[in-house]
């Protein structure tokens, strides 16, 4: 392309122009009225280059529209996707940002589209209750967006080496002061959720930790349902958080919670990999019961 410079005017400056000042850079009245080049829109084209690490210049050339365009784009402006070539901007950027705080591993957040974005959009999709297809439109959006307040000017988690861990034993007023219910789907689900109410209970007399059979109790801030079997295709999406692949768990469950539209909280705990009929200890049940106990009191005293 033709490089775009001072004393020129029409539909190309009003562009540079639009997208400079959506990003905060002040252009005068005059120059926005007419669409002119003026000094104004020079000295916010070059201090845009400065910021962006290009070379130092006043003029819109190809590299300085390509990264101008790459700045203007915000968080829900459009689909996002993996393809090739990759999608990249701010917005690529600003989801990736959100979901390394939120406890969803993407790498650098480089504002590159790639495998491992898609695949920690997936595992947010998953875990807020909506269909993990890797593909973010208004729905998974209107999520990131109503999670503002967690990931909004956070550091970036880049790698996730191992689970914070809190203790419950430490946790005990996390324990009386929230009121849990955990209940399970098969047998070997309930064996684990009937020992975390025992560690509980173990842990405080006041405890707020209740166990469920079949029907699950309303009148709690948040429901846990484990389960040892994916959920079914045909089901409605539900909270998941697949433990064996995850190792920021009292993250998750904070996500998880936060993003829930209803009351109380439902979040499931998907055991797949974990259990095996046959090669399940008794000690296995109780170091899960442990972990997930753990990691709730984590969740839930932030």
């Amino acid at each position: 392309m033709d490089s775009i410079k001072q004393g020129m005017q029409g539909p190309a400056v009003e562009d540079v122009q639009t997208r400079l000042a959506s990003l905060g850079y002040a252009i005068d009245e005059h120059e926005l009225e007419g669409s002119d080049y003026g000094a104004s829109t020079a000295k916010a084209v070059s201090d845009f280059r400065v910021v962006s690490g290009l070379a130092t210049g006043d003029e819109v050339d190809s590299v300085c529209w390509s990264a101008l365009v790459d700045a203007s784009y915000k968080l829900g402006d459009r689909t996002l996707y993996l393809r090739l070539p990759n999608f990249h901007g701010a917005d690529v950027r600003a989801l990736q940002q959100a979901l390394n705080v939120l406890g969803f591993a993407c790498g650098i957040d480089d504002g590159y589209f790639g495998p491992h974005t898609e695949a920690a959009l997936q595992q947010f999709q998953e875990n807020v209750g909506l269909f993990a297809d890797g593909m973010a439109f208004q729905d998974t959006f209107n999520y990131i967006k109503r999670l503002h307040h967690v990931w909004k000017d956070k550091p970036s988690v880049v790698n996730i080496d191992s689970e914070a861990r809190s203790g419950f034993a430490r946790a005990a007023s996390v324990l009386e002061h929230v009121n849990v219910a955990v209940g399970g789907e098969d047998a070997i689900a309930r064996n684990i959720a009937s020992r975390i109410w025992n560690i509980a209970s173990a842990t405080t007399e006041n405890s707020g930790v209740v166990l469920y059979d079949s029907e699950e109790p309303q009148d709690m801030d948040v429901i846990f349902v484990l389960a040892s079997e994916p959920l079914p295709e045909s089901a409605a999406p539900v909270a998941t958080i697949t433990l064996a692949e995850c190792t920021n768990l009292s993250q998750r469950i904070r996500t998880a919670i936060a993003a829930s539209t209803q009351k109380p909280a439902r979040v499931r705990f998907e055991l797949t990999g974990l259990t095996r009929y046959g090669t399940f200890t008794s000690s296995d049940a109780q170091t899960l019961a442990i972990r997930l106990l753990d990691g709730v009191c984590d969740a839930l005293s932030a």
